[in-house]
C-alpha cells in the first residue's frame, strides 16, 4: 500500500523529538494533527509504532525498525534536492551533446570551451555521428541536446536554427576537367567523379536532392563518412566533391581546393539545435543554447525547419 511522504515525516519528527508535543511544535502543525497521523500510519501498516508514557512517547521494535529507512529515505531525498539545486545552479551535473565531427570541430568548440570554463563542475560529453545518428540518440534519450542539418521534419522535435550554410561543389586547383570560369550544370558535375558522403548523412541526402530536382541521377565513385576527408580527397585530385563552404574555408582560403561555378547553385540551408519536442531543457542545455548562440525565440520552430 502506497502511503503519503507526509505521514512518515511526521512518524520522524515524533520519534527523534520523543513527544508529540515537541514533534507538533517543530512542524508547526497542531498536537491533534500530529496524533491522528501517527495514528492512521500505525492503522495503514498494521503495526505499532509507538509506546505512549508519561514522559512522552519510544518506538516499540517495529517502530525502530521503520525509523531506520525512513530516516535513511528522507536523507536520500535531502541529498537529491540538494543535488537538483546544485544542478539548477550549474553547480554539477551532466550535458550530453550530439554532433557531427564537424559541426563539433567548426562550430561548436568555442561554446564547449567558454561553458567548460564558466561551469567546471559540469561534465561535458560529446558522443559524434551523423544527423540521423545524433537525433536517433536524442529520442532514444542518450543525448540532450542535439546538433544536425537541416531540414528536419519531425513533430517530435524542437528546433533551434543555429547558422545557415551553403553546399558548394569543390576541385583541385589544377583539376583538368573543370578549367577555371568553366561554370557547370548539374548534369555536367554529374558526369565527373564524385566523392560523397555516405547516403546516411543529411548532407548527402541534401546534394541528391539537389540533382533529383534538376532531372539527374548522381552516382559517385566514393563515398565518404567524413567531411574532412571529403577535402583531403578532392586536393589530391581524385574527383570533385560537395562541402560545406563556412565548414570549408580553411582549405579554400588557402587554395587547397577551388569552388566551381555551377548554375543553378545548391540552395542554402541550416545547422540546428534540437530537443524533444513538449520537453523542457535542463538549466545545462539552455546555458549551452545560450552560449551557442542557438535560443534566440524567433528561430525556434517546432517539428520542421527554421526559415
Amino acid at each position: 500500500m502506497s502511503i503519503k511522504l507526509e505521514l512518515y515525516r511526521v512518524f520522524k519528527a515524533v520519534a527523534e523529538e520523543g513527544s508529540v508535543s515537541a514533534a507538533a511544535k517543530s512542524l508547526y502543525i497542531s498536537q491533534s494533527a500530529v496524533s491522528q497521523t501517527v495514528k492512521q500510519l500505525e492503522e495503514q501498516l498494521g503495526v505499532r509504532l509507538f509506546t505512549r508514557g508519561t514522559r512522552g512517547v519510544s518506538l516499540t521494535s517495529e517502530g525502530a525498525v521503520l525509523y531506520d529507512y525512513v530516516r535513511s529515505a528522507m536523507n536520500f531525498i535531502r541529498h537529491g534536492e540538494e543535488k537538483l539545486a546544485q544542478t539548477k545552479a550549474l553547480e554539477w551535473g551532466e550535458l550530453v551533446i550530439g554532433a557531427s565531427d564537424t559541426i563539433t570541430s567548426c562550430f561548436l568548440l568555442p561554446a564547449l570551451e567558454q561553458f567548460h570554463a564558466r561551469y567546471p563542475g559540469v561534465k561535458l560529453r560529446v558522443l559524434n555521428g551523423t544527423s540521423p545518428e545524433v537525433i536517433a540518440l536524442l529520442k532514444a534519450g542518450k543525448v540532450d541536446l542535439a546538433f544536425a542539418n537541416l531540414p528536419l521534419t519531425d513533430p517530435a522535435l524542437e528546433i533551434r536554427r543555429c547558422f545557415d550554410v551553403q553546399d558548394i561543389f569543390v576541385a583541385a586547383p589544377d583539376y583538368p576537367a573543370c578549367p577555371p570560369g568553366k561554370v557547370l550544370s548539374p548534369e555536367e558535375l554529374a558526369g565527373l567523379p564524385l566523392i560523397l558522403l555516405e547516403k546516411k548523412s543529411n548532407s548527402r541526402r541534401y546534394v541528391d536532392s539537389y540533382f533529383l530536382q534538376n532531372g539527374v541521377l548522381a552516382t559517385p565513385e566514393i563515398e565518404l563518412g567524413s567531411h574532412d576527408l571529403l577535402i583531403q580527397l578532392t586536393r589530391i585530385g581524385l574527383g570533385i566533391s560537395c562541402v560545406i563552404r563556412e565548414f570549408a574555408a580553411g582549405p579554400l582560403s588557402r587554395g587547397e581546393i577551388r569552388e566551381l561555378p555551377v548554375e543553378p547553385p545548391v540552395a542554402p540551408r541550416s545547422v540546428g539545435a534540437v530537443t524533444l519536442a513538449g520537453v523542457s531543457p535542463g538549466a545545462a542545455c539552455r546555458r549551452f543554447l545560450e552560449m551557442a548562440g542557438c535560443s534566440v525565440p524567433h528561430t525556434h520552430t517546432k517539428g520542421a525547419p527554421a526559415p
